[in-house]
């Protein structure tokens, strides 16, 4: 790396989830959102859900409202059904992602289509810019077929949903936070190299396994469960202490005021007042 732009990027710090629930219930580990880390901008929240056992999910996310920001929900094991008030309705199953828009507003749920069985995956919180704050509702929706996988070196697979890997552009479209998404797997003692856009702040997340993230004595271990929120430069590189898996997500920050509680997000409290008189008097 001979460029200040090609440097080396470094783990500035580790971080667990902690376990909590939300919708009906269900079961979470929130990496992003919780006390030890509120956000990352562009990112508001990251939600893990994962467990065999139906008690913990069964319940669902009954209907719910959300202005200001979108939705990322990648499933990794199961099946979830997604309704709207605007007469959308989808079926998440494995290997699938919904990158939903909530602009203006939209009132939702997601509720899983199957009574036993691993329910497994993540859903990403990204934040609006305040000109998009408004605009009408969409969806990219994509099934586990829609999504590419390139095999960048030996041992190593990454599913790009966002962003690009090898001149392989993943299907998700965002203009205003130019997102990468991707799905790293890496066989024991593979390693991987990949430059991060410019700018954006990056983390990654091990949901399986162990890896070393940096190089040399800027390298750090981060296991399962673990989040390293990325700095210092562009280049990322991986290496595999044991088969893992992890998601590696970048996006260029807004450097707005944000105003938020709860289901909405905003960039003033008159804004976030508005959202709820809205919401109460049916205007999602």
């Amino acid at each position: 790396m001979n460029s200040a732009h090609d440097a080396r990027a470094r783990v500035q710090r580790i971080l667990r989830g902690q376990p909590t629930s939300d919708g009906a219930g269900v079961r979470l580990t929130r990496v992003i959102g919780g006390p030890s880390l509120p956000d990352l901008d562009p990112f508001l929240l990251l939600d893990e859900f994962g467990t065999d056992r139906p008690e913990d999910y069964l319940a669902g996310f009954p209907e719910h409202p959300h202005r200001g920001f979108e939705t990322v929900t990648y499933m990794l094991d199961g099946r979830m059904r997604h309704r709207d008030n605007h007469g959308n309705e989808g079926l998440l199953t494995p290997g699938s992602v919904q990158w939903m828009t909530a602009g203006r507003g939209l009132v939702h749920s997601e509720m899983p289509e199957q009574e036993e069985g691993r329910m497994r995956g993540f859903q990403l919180w990204v934040n609006l810019p305040a000109r998009e704050k408004m605009t009408d509702p969409r969806y990219q929706e994509f099934p586990a077929a829609g999504i590419p996988v390139v095999a960048p070196a030996p041992g190593v697979s990454v599913k790009v949903i966002a962003g690009e890997v090898d001149g392989v552009r993943g299907p998700i479209v965002q203009a205003s936070t130019q997102p990468l998404y991707l799905d790293v797997s890496l066989d024991a003692g593979r390693d991987w190299s990949h430059l991060l856009p410019s700018g954006h702040n990056a983390f990654a997340y091990v949901y399986e396994g162990a890896v070393r993230l940096g190089e040399g004595e800027d390298g750090r271990d981060v296991r399962a469960q673990e989040l390293a929120v990325l700095g210092g430069g562009d280049a990322l590189s991986v290496t595999a202490l044991e088969p893992a898996r992890l998601i590696v997500v970048a996006g260029r920050p807004l450097r707005e005021p944000v105003a938020r509680h709860g289901p909405f997000v905003m960039n003033t409290r008159q804004e976030l007042m508005q959202a709820f008189v809205d919401f109460q008097e049916g205007r999602f």
